[in-house]
């Protein structure tokens, strides 16, 4: 699937198709079949569970992978009067409620394609649902070192030389309109945690209270996190409101900010493609290690983030 990654549009769909990819802490960009023969069953074993849990996930991608136009017109609807999606709910009922909302925008065989495609989803999604279940640890393996970021930008490749790859630059604001730059933010903290995230992302918003329980230790370190909620991109002012909403009602304390999309970090920011991602950026606005993606409510995330932190923390110290 190609995509303008500069365009809005197109960042905006990126970002909605990676909200169901995230559901199970899957990224974008895996392939399959569009049947779900021999799914109909459920796995015996685990083993069984991993690679059904593979499959269906490839089956998703496949079915909003095609007819991007039309998917596009959805998202664009629903990032207009979106409020975070309920906890639970089937994505695919979620995606018929979109469609419904905007039906006027289609013709008649074009809202007949979305809805069975949407209806296919929530079938996929009742059987993920009874997969991770009865068997807990199947998203995770099946997904475990499928989750990446998208190779191909120098945004996102670590530098041929050996060096330390620099946090883009920006100058920003933060949701209450103060000001925020980069390189003040950065030099003052020993280390900084940044985690790009958007308000209909399930994983996203359910690792909230797990950050700002990490900020508050990181304070007493001389760290703190930061949020990037990438619909508040350009001062979006629905988006930002809807963002403080969100944080508000899981009791977020830690900043959020926004900057300009054509800029270094808005490139950036719409060369990630997984949800939710987050960094580790050291006093000196380097990078520190690989990104974590994925929420840090899984074991594996928190344990990778918090080596990254010690790591910068006993640099800054020596």
């Amino acid at each position: 699937m190609k995509m303008n990654r500069t365009n809005t549009a197109g960042r905006i769909l990126a970002l909605l198709l990676t909200a169901l990819m995230v559901l199970s802490l899957a990224a974008c960009g895996t392939k399959g079949g569009d049947k779900m023969d021999g799914m109909s069953s459920e796995p015996k074993n685990a083993e069984e569970a991993v690679a059904m849990h593979k499959e269906l996930m490839a089956q998703e991608n496949a079915i909003l992978s095609e007819d991007t136009a039309l998917w596009e017109k959805v998202f664009m609807a629903a990032d207009k009067g979106m409020t975070m999606q309920e906890d639970g709910k089937n994505y695919g009922e979620f995606l018929l409620d979109t469609i419904e909302g905007s039906k006027d925008q289609f013709t008649e065989d074009e809202l007949k394609l979305l809805k069975e495609a949407a209806k296919k989803i929530r079938e996929i999604e009742n059987k993920l649902t009874m997969i991770e279940k009865k068997y807990p640890e199947a998203a995770q393996q099946s997904t475990d070192g499928a989750m990446s970021v998208p190779a191909g930008s120098d945004m996102t490749t670590p530098p041929d030389d050996g060096s330390m790859q620099k946090f883009p630059a920006f100058e920003g604001k933060d949701l209450d309109g103060n000001t925020v730059k980069s390189d003040e933010l950065f030099s003052a903290n020993a280390v900084t945690v940044v985690n790009f995230w958007f308000t209909t992302c399930n994983p996203c918003v359910g690792e909230l209270s797990e950050l700002d329980a990490l900020n508050k230790e990181l304070a007493k370190k001389g760290g703190a996190l930061i949020g990037v909620n990438t619909f508040t991109l350009d001062g979006d002012e629905a988006a930002i409101s809807e963002a403080k909403d969100v944080l508000a009602k899981k009791g977020v304390t830690y900043q959020n900010v926004y900057f300009a999309s054509d800029g270094e970090a808005g490139k950036f920011t719409t060369n990630i493609f997984a949800y939710p991602t987050t960094y580790v950026v050291d006093r000196n606005g380097n990078i520190v290690g690989d990104p974590i993606v994925g929420a840090i409510t899984e074991k594996k995330q928190a344990e990778t983030l918090q080596k990254l932190i010690d790591q910068t923390l006993a640099a800054d110290m020596g």
